[in-house]
């Protein structure tokens, strides 16, 4: 198995993509801690995971420094310690900058940007105790190219592409390598939230069928397809490779 006896953090854990790498780091060996916000959500993911005590369900909140902090330290403790860390969690926020709301800006990019650079500090430092391991960041197709429908989503996204190049120059020396994932649009929970922000019928079939003609594969992503790079990268068989930030887009961003 790719992950045996591996020690893993995941966060956004319960549906979607987050979801979807649970269960394949599971898969191939490894324990699992399990970040996310909605109890209900963890539960099932629990009743779905057929490997007896493989996932530590851990309710957080990260869009806060304390449940960001705290929630890598509580992981690290039940698991005995880290040797992957996923990052994934983040939401859409604002579309436009015009007549910006400041409540859900600062929240999407507390989400988005802060709770990835504090959990990678405190995964980083228990991963120094097991000499080293794979760091993850899900950043997005609109962290490799701009997004005229979510101008900002998009600046936290390339913000997370800078910190995962940054971070794994920083952390080389400890045997830390640095990656991240950039989907384009997949199908999850949130996909409908980017394509259309008011949840609009006719907006959504419109930009939907904006999307789809701007996708050489001509389809949209399933979460398994991001999880299974996300698990290539946590595995030793990517272990000359850092500073990537690889487009998961059905050629989106070839462009």
């Amino acid at each position: 198995m790719r992950l045996n006896n591996k020690l893993a953090i995941v966060t956004a854990a319960a549906s979607g993509i987050g979801k979807a790498g649970v269960k394949r780091f599971v898969r191939e060996g490894a324990r699992v801690a399990a970040i996310d916000i909605n109890q209900d959500a963890l539960d099932a993911l629990i009743a779905e995971i057929s490997v007896k005590d493989a996932v530590i369900p851990i309710l957080a909140d990260l869009t806060t420094p304390e449940g960001a902090q705290n929630s890598i330290d509580q992981a690290a403790t039940a698991l005995g310690g880290v040797d992957i860390f996923w990052a994934h969690a983040g939401m859409p926020g604002p579309a436009k900058i015009e007549d910006l709301e400041m409540g859900a800006y600062d929240k999407s990019f507390a989400l988005n940007v802060t709770a990835t650079i504090i959990g990678s500090s405190a995964a980083a430092e228990h991963m120094r105790k097991r000499g080293g391991g794979s760091m993850i960041f899900t950043s997005s197709v609109s962290g490799l190219v701009g997004s005229m429908f979510s101008p900002l989503y998009s600046t936290a996204k390339f913000a997370v592409v800078g910190l995962t190049k940054s971070l794994a120059l920083g952390l080389a020396k400890d045997g830390i390598r640095v990656n991240a994932v950039c989907p384009g649009l997949t199908e999850t929970p949130m996909m409908n939230g980017f394509i259309s922000r008011k949840g609009d019928p006719a907006e959504l079939e419109q930009n939907s069928a904006l999307f789809l003609n701007a996708i050489p594969l001509g389809r949209f992503g399933r979460p398994e397809e991001v999880a299974d790079v996300a698990l290539w990268l946590a595995s030793d068989e990517s272990s000359y490779v850092t500073g990537v930030a690889l487009p998961v887009d059905g050629g989106y961003s070839a462009r």
